[in-house]
C-alpha cells in the first residue's frame, strides 16, 4: 500500500472508531513530506465543512504559512466531494490520489451526485429552486465593495 494512502486510511479508521464523522481520511504531501493531515470531523465539530480533505488542507496551509499549496499532492480515501474538489483547486494542489470512488461513497449513503446534478443544472441556467433558492439583492450597494477592492494597489491576486 502507498505510504501516504496508508496514513489517510489510518486517519479514516480513527474517525470511524471515535465517531468523529464519516469514514474519510486525507493527507497533503509536499516534497515527500506530509504537511497536513485530516479526518472527517463533521459530527464531532457540528461542522458540515469539516471533511477530511478540508481539514488536511487547513493544516497544510497553517504549517507552511501560505494559502498556496502548489507543488503538493493530496492523498484521500475517497474521491473528493464537490466542496473538497473546489478547495483542492483553490489551494492549487497539483495531484489527487484517491482510494474509493464517488460511486462507493453513494453506496454507503453519501449524496455527492445530488450536488453534482445541482451544479450541472446551475451551469445550464436550469436552477432547481426546490434544492436551493438563489436571489440577487442589493447589488447596487455590494458592488461598491468590489469596486473598492479592484482599486486597491496592494491586493493579492490568485
Amino acid at each position: 500500500m502507498n505510504e501516504y494512502m496508508k496514513v489517510a486510511k489510518e486517519l479514516s479508521e480513527e474517525s470511524i472508531k471515535k465517531n468523529y464523522g464519516g469514514p474519510f481520511g486525507a493527507c497533503v504531501v509536499k516534497d515527500g513530506k506530509i504537511i497536513g493531515r485530516g479526518s472527517n470531523h463533521v459530527l464531532i465539530n457540528n461542522d458540515p465543512t469539516a471533511h477530511a480533505e478540508i481539514m488536511a488542507i487547513r493544516e497544510a496551509c497553517k504549517n507552511i504559512n501560505s494559502y498556496d499549496l502548489s507543488g503538493c499532492q493530496l492523498y484521500t480515501t475517497c474521491y473528493p466531494c464537490p466542496m473538497c474538489l473546489s478547495a483542492v483547486i483553490w489551494a492549487n494542489i497539483d495531484k489527487v490520489y484517491y482510494g474509493n470512488t464517488k460511486e462507493d461513497a453513494a453506496s454507503i449513503g453519501f449524496r455527492d451526485d445530488y450536488i453534482y446534478n445541482y451544479i450541472k443544472k446551475l451551469a445550464q441556467n436550469n436552477v432547481d429552486d426546490s434544492v436551493l433558492s438563489l436571489e440577487c439583492i442589493d447589488r447596487e450597494e455590494t458592488i461598491k465593495l468590489f469596486e473598492e477592492y479592484s482599486n486597491k494597489n496592494d491586493k493579492i491576486i490568485y
